[in-house]
């Protein structure tokens, strides 16, 4: 199979190159814009942030991303280390809420030759699984298949982190905040 019909990509392939607002590093400014359900941002802690994949795996495909501007997990002091672990562990249980998954992998892509596409600022993806989603698309012709837009995979986690302890919700759009 060399063709899968996806219309919905269109928008997609017709935007801009690039965000207009980001001049160097997307995780250090997105974090900054006005709106995170646009910049799918899903949940704020004090040292760190959740944000969807915009090129998912699949769907609930979230990145864990520790606001200090580094590429070496060393680097890292005590508290965003804490807070960067305990935002996974929310990652973990809203993913399970929102999306009902058998398990999930998740890491971090170190250094140039860890084949990430940004190495400069560490983050951790965390990738909901389900038994038998290894399908012949990614197999034997590496491509994969996204079941769900984001939009409505942001609507899910966003409701999911929103209902955990210790979680508020500052406005509409805005990610889940947790002091």
């Amino acid at each position: 199979m060399e063709q899968v019909f996806a219309p919905w990509r269109i928008e997609w392939i017709r935007r801009d190159e690039g965000n207009p607002d980001i001049e160097d590093c997307v995780f250090c400014e997105l974090p900054e814009l006005d709106d995170d359900r646009e910049n799918l941002i899903v949940a704020r802690g004090e040292h760190a942030f959740v944000m969807l994949n915009n090129y998912p795996y699949n769907p609930g495909h979230v990145m864990v991303i520790p606001h200090t501007h580094t590429g070496d997990y060393t680097a890292l002091d005590d508290d965003v280390l804490l807070d960067h672990a305990r935002l996974k562990q929310r990652t973990f249980d809203a993913l399970e809420a929102a999306l009902e998954p058998d398990g999930f992998n998740a890491g971090l892509n170190l250094g140039d030759g860890a084949g990430g596409s940004i190495d400069d600022h560490l983050h951790t993806h965390v990738v909901p699984r389900w038994q038998g989603d290894t399908n012949f698309m990614p197999v034997l012709s590496d491509t994969t298949v996204i079941v769900e837009a984001l939009e409505a995979t942001y609507d899910h986690v966003h409701e999911a982190f929103a209902a955990q302890d210790g979680a508020t919700v500052p406005d509409e759009d805005g990610a889940v905040v947790f002091e």
